[in-house]
């Protein structure tokens, strides 16, 4: 096993991470990240797909562990199981962003009303902290009333932030040439593989953040790429961890899924070390490509 940086060196980071910054309420001194609509997000956070019976222990040990963000959503068919794990976490409920999402089988704008109400009874909350649509489904063309009650929430105040996921930079000119409101995020399958270059860049002219969502990979292989291991040897930690680095300096914000405390621990702690231009370099030339699906055309109910 090799070494790793302390997650206290969050602090560290401030600089180097681009406006960044560390609350002190959050037990590791995760950083976190400014969203144009005023709030601030963790640093990194943990994703629960596919997670289903484990998801309660899961999600309540990472939050003792420092964990601040939990990501959901309808499609996974966890949030009871997710909103247990954050009821028995003992983590006070202002310290926790909340993230779900909006299924396509209900998408249009009074069916996403209903399937907000719907999501926040099974986590149990009073208010969600981030609401996204999980995927744009162009051909049914109701995306854009899909937003309008995400407008709706944010501004009845059951919603903190609202976004998007797997949006292209057309899906998202229309929604906010249409509505004049810019998603605070934009959560799309990003890393090494596939480093999105394009749509980063998108996401930033619009002030939208972007998420990774498949940070590691689908693919076992990119964790025992030799280039990553050459870097996590130099530095002393995992590869997964000189990957969750690489989406750190990018400015993005990974959710890695972990049931395993080990792992989660693990996965948490990037915040000690920094990669050098061209170890940052290395990790992007490993592009090959999506793994998963073309948003312009996939549908998912």
């Amino acid at each position: 096993m090799r070494r790793t940086g302390e997650v206290a060196l969050a602090a560290r980071e401030s600089a180097a991470c681009g406006g960044v910054r560390t609350t002190a309420t959050m037990d590791a001194m995760i950083p976190t990240l400014a969203l144009n609509d005023g709030n601030r997000i963790p640093a990194i956070g943990l994703g629960s797909w596919p997670m289903d019976e484990e998801a309660p222990e899961a999600v309540r040990t990472a939050l003792e562990m420092g964990y601040r963000l939990i990501d959901t959503a309808a499609k996974y068919e966890n949030e009871e199981a997710v909103g247990r794990g954050i009821a028995e976490s003992g983590v006070p409920r202002e310290q926790i962003v909340v993230t779900t999402k909006l299924r396509g089988s209900e998408q249009g704008y009074e069916e996403a009303l209903r399937a907000f109400e719907t999501s926040r009874k099974k986590l149990g909350l009073d208010y969600v902290d981030l609401y996204l649509i999980h995927w744009p489904l162009p051909r049914l063309d109701k995306y854009v009333d899909s937003w309008r009650a995400l407008v709706k929430l944010r501004e009845d105040g059951v919603v903190r932030s609202i976004g998007v996921s797997n949006f292209t930079a057309s899906h998202l000119d229309r929604i906010i040439a249409e509505t004049d409101v810019a998603p605070a995020v934009n959560q799309i399958e990003l890393h090494p593989y596939f480093t999105q270059a394009d749509m980063r860049a998108a996401d930033a002219e619009r002030t939208v953040l972007t998420q990774s969502w498949s940070p590691l990979a689908r693919s076992a292989s990119l964790l025992t790429e030799p280039a990553l291991e050459q870097i996590a040897d130099h530095h002393g930690v995992e590869t997964a961890q000189v990957v969750l680095r690489w989406h750190v300096q990018l400015g993005v914000l990974p959710i890695p899924k972990s049931a395993s405390p080990d792992r989660q621990s693990l996965n948490l702690d990037v915040f000690g070390f920094e990669l050098s231009e061209s170890e940052m370099a290395q990790i992007s030339g490993l592009e090959r490509g999506r793994q998963s699906h073309d948003p312009d055309s996939h549908e998912e109910f």
